[in-house]
């Protein structure tokens, strides 16, 4: 989760997050270079005294100053494609949750299991629990396995919403009558959370997700106790 005076992105839970991180990297040491060098550019073009009353055209530098640009832009688009395919790539998927946005708050369905779905509303923020996470904390939580493919579909019933988990590198909008598809990968153990980036009301900022990343066996034991 996001904590104070943390600038960079969250740590990544996911194979998709870790490589949106690497384009993330890879973009700003290109926007970073163009910057120094049109920065100096200006900076020299202030301080100098050079002066040239006969120049009418310059045909080699108009080429250099189009061909060096649509070279970077090559740099930044072939890893940007990549990554785009990346993320809608979903290869034979272990379970489908189904998340529905309601205004403000989201019901889940686990398509696979009978009988396995619930809503899941944010709890009141106690200042004397010191598990409890201010506007993050859920009194039902999404449950996953870990290092398991999960496809992930997202709708809603009144207005458009937006399930974001930014740990998982998953942003996806939830609009009335339409199902989108989407897929997440857990690496490791822990709780993730997310919030819907989709301004839909005036209860917009309540309604949190709160991912618990278990084990596929405790997954299985959860499933089997659930009632």
């Amino acid at each position: 989760m996001a904590t104070w005076s943390n600038f960079n992105l969250q740590n990544s839970a996911s194979p998709l997050m870790e490589q949106i991180i690497f384009f993330h990297d890879h973009t700003l040491i290109i926007l970073i270079m163009i910057t120094i060098l049109v920065g100096y550019l200006m900076i020299n073009l202030f301080f100098n005294k050079y002066i040239n009353r006969f120049l009418l055209d310059g045909q080699m530098i108009e080429l250099i100053w189009t061909i060096i640009p649509t070279i970077t832009l090559i740099f930044i688009a072939l890893p940007s494609l990549r990554l785009l395919y990346l993320l809608d790539e979903l290869n034979n998927p272990l379970i489908t949750l189904k998340s529905i946005g309601h205004q403000w708050y989201w019901s889940y369905e686990y398509s696979d299991f009978n009988d396995v779905s619930f809503d899941s509303y944010m709890i009141n923020y106690d200042k004397s629990n010191i598990n409890n996470f201010r506007l993050l904390d859920v009194d039902n939580r999404i449950i996953l396995p870990m290092n398991n493919q999960i496809r992930i579909m997202v709708t809603a019933t009144d207005v458009i919403h937006s399930w974001t988990v930014p740990s998982l590198g998953v942003k996806i909008d939830a609009n009335p009558g339409r199902l989108n598809q989407t897929n997440l990968f857990i690496n490791r153990p822990g709780i993730f959370f997310g919030q819907c980036s989709e301004i839909c009301g005036a209860n917009h900022s309540f309604m949190p997700i709160m991912i618990e990343s278990i084990s596929i066996k405790n997954f299985i034991n959860w499933i089997n106790n659930y009632s």
